[in-house]
């Protein structure tokens, strides 16, 4: 190596790991190699990406000792993991998310893009079954009836069982280790993750419907932590969700409990109500979409002049982004001089900032009146 560049890596290290490089592991290590293979000869490698899925193999560990904690004592699973048709929606939804991060790393692998079929399986373990699905059984396990439970803990094992083959030729340590702790099917002779059978595409469990109605219940957990966040209340929320339709009303009335978990502890009340029901007052506001908005009760817990304040100051910031993000979608050619997932990136944008705009207008409403209603 050149003596210049030996220096400057020597520099580096001891200027960004004072204590050392911390240990990380085998995995962590292979996971990050195999993420950085997007087709270039040379891998500008960084330490903290790897301390990151260090971080991710602790995840995988926490989900399965949750899973494995919450089987019945002498479970067996199902002969299959297929539908029996007593599914919850969350349940459905998982599974679909499941058979389609199946499908996609499949092709990924097949195609050799090592990169992309790693950031699936990171998406699936992380954003589907850890942060969404694992968060939404504690409900049902802990409230559900008995068929209700049973039901949930068949459709934990199948998608851990199914994620931990998932992810074995990038993670093949951590997930040969958990999966031997599994209990085995009827009829599984299977001794070693090394030779079980990779998950593939199933179509019994493709569910867009389930998706697009679970989206819902995502929408409106994400718009009271928000506003939670937003306004710094930890502890007693009340919050209202207020639907614009009959189905979507009839989705978050039933999926209410879901709602309620998804949201965080802090949140003690929650209602749903329908497009005939009066717009909740003494509130701040979250527009999940068209057909849904959260309200948050913050009267008489806010300094309500400077919250006005505050959010007239985000409205404008909001509204300059969006005037923004509208030139440089209308200039000239820009349409076709981007690829389209840039171009449906850039729409996101312009989309996300609308949003915020209408919700910052909303919220400035809001207080108005509770202001004059003072």
């Amino acid at each position: 190596l050149d003596p210049k560049e030996v220096k400057n890596a020597t520099k580096y290290q001891k200027d960004s790991f004072p204590q050392g490089i911390p240990e990380c592991g085998a995995d962590a290590l292979r996971f990050s190699l195999i993420q950085y293979t997007t087709g270039g000869g040379d891998i500008a490698f960084d330490v903290k990406v790897m301390a990151g899925y260090r971080r991710f193999c602790n995840k995988i560990y926490q989900a399965t000792k949750y899973v494995l904690g919450n089987l019945p004592e002498g479970f067996v699973p199902q002969a299959k993991g297929g539908k029996t048709g007593r599914e919850s929606l969350p349940e459905r939804w998982i599974l679909h998310k499941f058979t389609t991060a199946a499908k996609e790393i499949n092709e990924a692998l097949a195609a050799r893009e090592f990169s992309r079929s790693t950031s699936l399986a990171y998406q699936y373990w992380y954003e589907n079954l850890c942060d969404v699905y694992i968060e939404n059984s504690k409900a049902i396990i802990r409230d559900g009836t008995e068929e209700e439970k049973r039901s949930a803990v068949d459709t934990l094992y199948t998608v851990l069982e199914g994620a931990l083959c998932m992810i074995h030729p990038f993670m093949p340590f951590l997930s040969e280790e958990l999966w031997q702790r599994l209990p085995r099917r009827s009829g599984d002779k299977t001794k070693s993750i090394v030779v079980a059978a990779y998950p593939e595409y199933d179509a019994s469990l493709e569910d867009f419907e389930s998706e697009a109605a679970y989206e819902v219940i995502l929408g409106a957990s994400k718009g009271v932590r928000s506003l939670m966040s937003e306004y710094l209340i930890k502890e007693d929320a009340k919050a209202i969700v207020q639907c614009y339709d009959e189905k979507t009303y009839k989705t978050a009335a039933d999926e209410q409990a879901s709602i309620k978990s998804l949201s965080g502890k802090a949140l003690t009340n929650l209602s749903i109500i329908g497009p005939n029901d009066a717009t909740p007052t003494g509130c701040a506001v979250f527009a999940v979409s068209s057909s849904v908005a959260v309200f948050l009760e913050v009267a008489g817990r806010v300094d309500i002049d400077a919250e006005i304040t505050r959010a007239q100051q985000k409205l404008k910031k909001a509204a300059d982004g969006a005037t923004k993000q509208r030139k440089i979608l209308d200039a000239e050619g820009f349409a076709d001089k981007v690829s389209h997932s840039v171009l449906e990136a850039e729409k996101t944008k312009l989309q996300d900032l609308m949003a915020e705009q209408k919700n910052y207008e909303e919220s400035i409403a809001q207080f108005e009146k509770l202001k004059l209603g003072n």
